[in-house]
């Protein structure tokens, strides 16, 4: 069993499942409302809260920072300036950190360059996220692998050999690995979902652990990405769906995010150990339900009982059907009325 300890958070390969809220930029970049969502967050139950950190300039082109970004969704002119009006600086993320910290949950976040990894570092983070867009830039994986700290690997948009090749080029300096099944679908609708790859990744990469990172719309898909063995659980979590911006969409309002986890935690409780039992409360339902076995008519002691002597009929009786062929062809030792049950102490 692959287990991974980081801040106050434990993960491992047999569970139980560990749920991230992904806020992203959710929050519009409003510090008040990112501190909203990380109490909600935690009030849901979630053990982690997670927000993507990018140092823009350096990140895009030029020709693409300052690419016109007119739509119902951008917060400036250029997509420079709709990213810039969504970014965090260092005083604004230790507030985040300091109350996620306060509230019971780690505190994760996206590093899409290495800017933002030394800003997170210097932050304090004990684990790092690294996106599906990144799953093939080897430099920033070696960079984040070399610091030690755990790594949850997002791979959507990704072969499998392309998977393969990040894996070993981070396990050559960081065994911390959560290799993150994913579709870059926003939302993914679920006929492309494919969460048997969850048990592809298992088996092909049996000392990671693996999980889900989902952008489908519901509750469902992480229960069964749980169920097919990935033990970590990302959902993208707002506060109101209908606000403005692209995640929005796909993401859990508080109620969704509560029954995520209640689900999660279902699936626990109702798989049991395996062992087959009769529960007490189960005990007059099958007596109110099962069938016994009854004397058909008027019997005097001495009748070799055939078929035509006896009835089934409920409530059971304490001789159960399947125990016929013992009455059959026995002699009764007492006179039994019609409906009177009948029991293996009373044949010869």
């Amino acid at each position: 069993m692959k287990t991974i300890t980081f801040g106050r958070s434990k993960i491992s390969s047999k569970g139980p499942c560990y749920v991230i809220a992904e806020i992203g930029h959710n929050h519009q970049g409003n510090l008040e409302t990112a501190l909203k969502m990380i109490q909600v967050a935690a009030s849901c139950g979630v053990q982690a809260v997670k927000f993507q950190k990018r140092d823009n300039k350096t990140l895009y082109t030029k020709a693409f920072y300052n690419k016109p970004y007119d739509n119902e969704n951008s917060y400036g002119a250029t997509y420079g300036e709709h990213r810039e009006y969504l970014e965090f600086g260092m005083d604004e993320y230790k507030e985040l950190k300091k109350c996620a910290e306060e509230n019971g949950v780690e505190f994760m976040a996206t590093a899409f360059d290495f800017n933002s990894v030394d800003f997170l570092e210097e932050l304090g983070v004990t684990s790092y996220k690294v996106a599906s867009g990144d799953l093939t830039n080897i430099p920033l994986l070696t960079y984040i692998a070399k610091l030690g700290k755990p790594m949850f690997i997002s791979t959507g948009a990704a072969t499998l050999e392309e998977i393969r090749i990040a894996y070993e080029a981070v396990s050559a300096h960081n065994d911390k690995i959560c290799l993150m099944h994913c579709i870059a679908g926003y939302p993914t609708e679920y006929h492309n979902l494919n969460l048997r790859v969850i048990e592809t990744l298992k088996k092909e990469f049996p000392d990671a652990i693996i999980g889900y990172s989902g952008h489908d719309n519901g509750i469902l898909a992480p229960v069964i990405a749980y169920m097919l063995g990935a033990t970590v659980v990302e959902k993208h979590f707002t506060l109101n769906r209908s606000w403005k911006g692209t995640d929005h969409k796909f993401s859990l309002e508080p109620e969704g995010l509560r029954k995520q986890v209640r689900d999660l935690r279902r699936v626990d409780i109702s798989l049991g150990d395996g062992k087959r039992v009769i529960y007490d409360f189960e005990m007059e339902a099958r007596r109110k339900m099962g069938k016994g076995i009854y004397a058909a008519c008027p019997l005097p002691a001495g009748t070799v009982l055939d078929w035509e002597h006896i009835s089934l009929k409920t409530p059971a009786n304490g001789t159960p059907p399947y125990l016929v062929d013992k009455i059959i062809g026995k002699k009764l030792k007492v006179d039994l009325d019609e409906e009177a049950p009948i029991s293996l102490d009373i044949l010869e």
